[in-house]
């Protein structure tokens, strides 16, 4: 056995990539897990082709998982890689632009024969791992599949079979290289596999078989170590944007004593909400898999018109599905959460890529005049507070609302400090019980002095009323086709909608001056990118600040004034310039955009050579 050193580091991005079928996303989620119960900070960033079965050995095959842990805060899962795990030649040539000169690479020589190598494009007779071409960083290769056969050789299993545990030999090296204890995933491995004991011993041994490798190889004579990040005390957690969204809607509905019906159809990046509430059906959660995306809206509709919370998430091109019903809901005025995981687009798009470009549709996608507040949700654990909020707007002022968050949002992960029950804020929700003295007949639209109407179950006596989507008469709610009458009630829909921002938090500086020379104002995702740059550059000494929105409509009563008090404003997307036309309209401000739309996340070095050329 060599002798090994320890070699402490700051932070670590490590990347794994390899084909669908490889298991890289359960790699890189229990080195994640492994990482979180360690006490690093940590950022990831699945990336994973849209096909089911996406072609072997190919580039648009690869499936990529990238983590960044530290042991200080960090906002983002890193710009490059200090360690890339490539088991083919297809994950090595689509990743090898994103690692670090002087990086090590970690290659499955199985996955480099000729026939990955013509796979994945290169020249016949070029062998990256042999022709010098990886000079430039520390290469280390070992045949991983045959390693793994011969640790699996007494266990009755298919080659096949055996082989789907290479990507635990995978993790069990590197959690000797990074000195780690290994037994959450032992215990994650006999809880998934426990009633299928050859599979478990297969997986067990795999990942044993990995640490022991690189406990004995002499190639690698150091090993490295992260310490636990100075993080606020309390009780953490890894957590992904969809589980957190799908915990802040069971609170939501806790702290509203509301029953929740989600009515909804699956989507790619949206999915996950639905199975992670259909696990909770003992805190009253109803979830109805519909046939389809306006059969999932309508019921829910129906259970929010019933009393209950009604839901429905979606993407891009369900959203547009929606878009009827969802003009519906505006005009019966109930509450009612919309759900949109964005993609990219148009049309089916990019089903697996990140992209922020439904914020216009979500503004202004639906015939007539619609108006619908926006929240959108900046980090995975975000998603908490933010759909928790999406969900108090919602029951409070008897409105639908939409709720943003995308692809790289919902299945990045991050530490999560649990929040205490006692801690969240109660959702007052106040149903009419009856006709109030001196009522001769119930008068649904009715509003109180924020606009709202009542919220009336049916069934209740004395409260029967008329619903549908044609026009109401103010006040009674009968249909109108009255010209002065549509005119008002287009009006006051949208001054309803304004008055939301006499009840939301006032917009607040992330980082840097109050006044200054650059204000970069972001939204959704961009949150880690944006703030890591501007962190760097006032530590610099530059004049420049980070705003981020969460109330996207209305937007808070004071950022206009932010907005005007620095010289400039930039505001990235991972779109074509969205929010910016909106910003443009409101505050008349010369802003300008940096915009992105390759289906990845901006990175921190993209933002800061832009801020510099502002300044």
């Amino acid at each position: 056995m060599p002798n090994t050193s320890i070699q402490q580091l700051d932070d670590v991005v490590i990347k794994f990539a390899g084909d669908s079928g490889d298991g890289m996303q359960l790699t890189g989620s229990q080195f994640s897990n492994n990482t979180a119960l360690f006490g690093n900070d940590l950022s990831t960033f699945p990336d994973f082709p849209a096909e089911i079965r996406a072609p072997q050995g190919t580039l648009p095959g690869v499936s990529g998982f990238q983590l960044h842990f530290s042991s200080n805060r960090i906002f983002t899962p890193g710009d490059s890689c200090d360690v890339l795990v490539a088991m083919n030649a297809a994950a090595l040539k689509a990743n090898l632009k994103g690692l670090k000169k002087g990086g090590i690479i970690i290659a499955n020589t199985d996955g480099f024969d000729a026939k990955n190598l013509r796979l994945a494009n290169y020249p016949d007779g070029i062998n990256p791992l042999e022709d010098g071409s990886l000079a430039n960083y520390q290469l280390h290769t070992m045949d991983v599949t045959k390693m793994t056969r011969e640790a699996l050789k007494d266990i009755n299993m298919g080659m096949k079979e055996k082989d789907r545990a290479k990507n635990m030999f995978v993790l069990g090296f590197l959690y000797w290289l990074y000195d780690r204890n290994m037994e959450n995933t032992e215990v994650f491995l006999k809880d998934k596999f426990g009633k299928k004991p050859e599979i478990l011993d297969s997986n067990l041994k795999a990942l044993h078989a990995g640490y022991n490798f690189a406990d004995t190889v002499e190639a690698f004579s150091t090993r490295f170590r992260v310490e636990k990040a100075r993080m606020e005390p309390g009780t953490y957690r890894s957590i992904t944007g969809n589980t957190a969204l799908a915990y802040g809607l069971v609170a939501a509905g806790r702290k509203a004593n509301l029953p929740l019906f989600l009515g909804t159809y699956p989507i790619t990046p949206a999915s996950d909400i639905l199975h992670e509430l259909s696990k909770f059906k003992n805190f009253g959660i109803r979830t109805f898999q519909a046939e389809d995306e306006i059969a999932g809206i309508a019921s829910a509709i129906g259970a929010s018109y019933g009393g209950h919370m009604g839901i429905t998430t979606t993407s891009g091109p369900g959203m547009a599905l929606k878009g009827e019903a969802m003009g519906l809901a505006v005009m019966l005025e109930i509450p009612l959460l919309i759900i949109d995981i964005q993609r990219g687009g148009p049309s089916t798009g990019l089903p697996t890529k990140t992209e922020q470009s439904d914020l216009l549709q979500a503004y202004y996608g639906r015939n007539g005049e619609c108006p619908m507040p926006v929240i959108s949700a900046s980090t995975p654990a975000d998603c908490f507070d933010a759909v928790f909020e999406a969900f108090r707007i919602s029951v409070q002022h008897m409105t639908p609302v939409i709720f943003l968050s995308d692809g790289y949002i919902a299945n990045g992960a991050e530490p999560w400090k649990f929040p205490k029950s006692e801690d969240l804020p109660a959702i007052e929700v106040k149903f009419k019980k009856g006709l109030d003295e001196g009522e001769e007949h119930f008068l649904p639209y009715h509003r109180d002095e924020n606009l709202v109407r009542p919220w009336a179950v049916p069934g209740t006596p004395g409260l029967e009323h008329r619903i549908g989507g044609l026009e109401k008469q103010n006040i009674t709610g009968n249909v109108s086709y009255d010209p002065e009458n549509h005119e008002l009630m287009v009006k006051i829909r949208q001054e309803k909608v304004d008055k939301i921002a006499d009840f939301i938090p006032a917009q607040k500086i992330e980082v840097g001056p109050e006044k200054g020379k650059v204000l970069v104002l972001g939204w959704g995702s961009t949150f880690g990118a944006i703030k890591s740059a501007v962190l760097d550059l006032v530590a610099d000494g530059h004049q420049v600040a980070h705003a981020h929105l969460r109330h996207m409509r209305p937007f808070p009563k004071n950022l206009g004034e932010i907005l005007h008090s620095y010289d400039k404003v930039l505001i990235p997307e991972i779109n074509n310039g969205q929010l910016i036309k909106i910003i443009r309209e409101h505050y008349l401000i010369d802003a300008q955009g940096y915009n992105k739309i390759m289906g990845v996340p901006i990175t921190k070095g993209e933002l800061i050579t832009k801020i510099k050329e502002m300044l």
